[in-house]
């Protein structure tokens, strides 16, 4: 290695006033040992990216600026993108004046010392280097068990996701070239990064305990970005329908047959219980396939109106 390069960290934040400090206090240090080490520029900075939150987030971030501007700058986003518009508007708004960008969350759950792994594997000549959870032994049992199925899930759905890989990663400045080509409005940049390509590897780490605040991922929006990541991903649960309408065209004609048969034998009796269960049960398939349907039509109405994913209110980087 000769010259050191520009590393800019991507952090976005929504609500994360009581973290923020913290936050900022030990990227700082993390910044300044591996600036002493020679192993990233002197015009390196950390970005914090606000989210449209309606607490004093963005009042700290420019606080922070205006401190210590050789260490911090800010994105305030115009409106709430939510976190995977957040953190691309950090991506491309830096990716021509940095030579790699690293993003991770404010809730100082990834390992920060992690950083220097990842830079080192960039300079070994990877230019994508994913932060992979070596453990969730910190999550509750349900929080283990429906994270873990998301991406065994995922992976049957044909996405390529890297297994216990969330947002933290480091990307080099000709992969944030390529992912800038990438014009859909519903994001999931856990399927998008890979599908850049490129020399990439993992480095494993242990995930902490949120240091303040409360999540902002709850169970109904981890369900919908679930959703969103499969939808946009994968056209599995449409090909799923029409297996589906396959197997029940062929049970409804055996069932046919039987029914012919048995009447034709004079074992046939009154009721109502099958065919009620027979109705509810194609009823339901109805319902639950064209709401899939509808999932994916939902997806195209949203990317032919090409409305910008983001809008940015101001940066400031000095």
């Amino acid at each position: 290695m000769t010259e050191p390069e520009i590393l800019y960290m991507v952090v976005p934040c929504y609500n994360e006033e009581a973290v923020l400090l913290e936050t900022s206090s030990r990227l700082k240090e993390k910044y300044i040992s591996l600036i002493e080490r020679n192993m990233i520029s002197k015009e390196s900075r950390i970005v914090f990216v606000n989210d449209g939150s309606k607490d004093s987030t963005w009042e700290i971030i420019y606080e922070l600026h205006e401190s210590e501007p050789e260490f911090f700058s800010g994105v305030n986003l115009a409106h709430n993108a939510g976190h995977q518009n957040a953190v691309l508007a950090g991506l491309m708004t830096v990716k021509d004046i940095c030579d790699m960008a690293i993003t991770m969350d404010a809730d100082l759950q990834d390992d920060i010392d992690t950083i220097d792994a990842m830079v080192e594997k960039y300079y070994d000549g990877n230019q994508v280097v994913y932060g992979v959870r070596n453990a969730r032994d910190t999550d509750t049992f349900f929080k283990r068990f429906t994270a873990e199925s998301f991406y065994k899930f995922m992976k049957v759905m044909g996405a390529d996701v890297v297994y216990n890989h969330a947002d933290f990663r480091l990307m080099s400045k000709r992969v944030l070239a390529e992912l800038a080509n990438f014009k859909e409005v519903n994001l999931f940049l856990r399927g998008m990064v890979p599908l850049i390509g490129f020399k990439s590897c993992s480095v494993y780490y242990e995930r902490h305990e949120r240091f303040a605040g409360e999540s902002k991922y709850p169970l109904k929006k981890m369900l919908a970005f679930a959703v969103n990541g499969i939808t946009s991903f994968s056209t599995k649960p449409l090909k799923l329908i029409t297996t589906l309408g396959s197997i029940m065209s062929f049970i409804s004609i055996v069932a046919f047959i039987w029914a012919f048969v048995v009447k034709i034998i004079g074992h046939s009796e009154k009721g109502w219980s099958s065919t009620l269960c027979s109705i509810w049960l194609i009823g339901g398939l109805q319902l639950l396939c064209l709401g899939i349907i509808g999932e994916y039509v939902g997806k195209i109405y949203a990317e032919v109106k090409q409305r910008p994913r983001y809008i940015i209110d101001k940066f400031i980087n000095k």
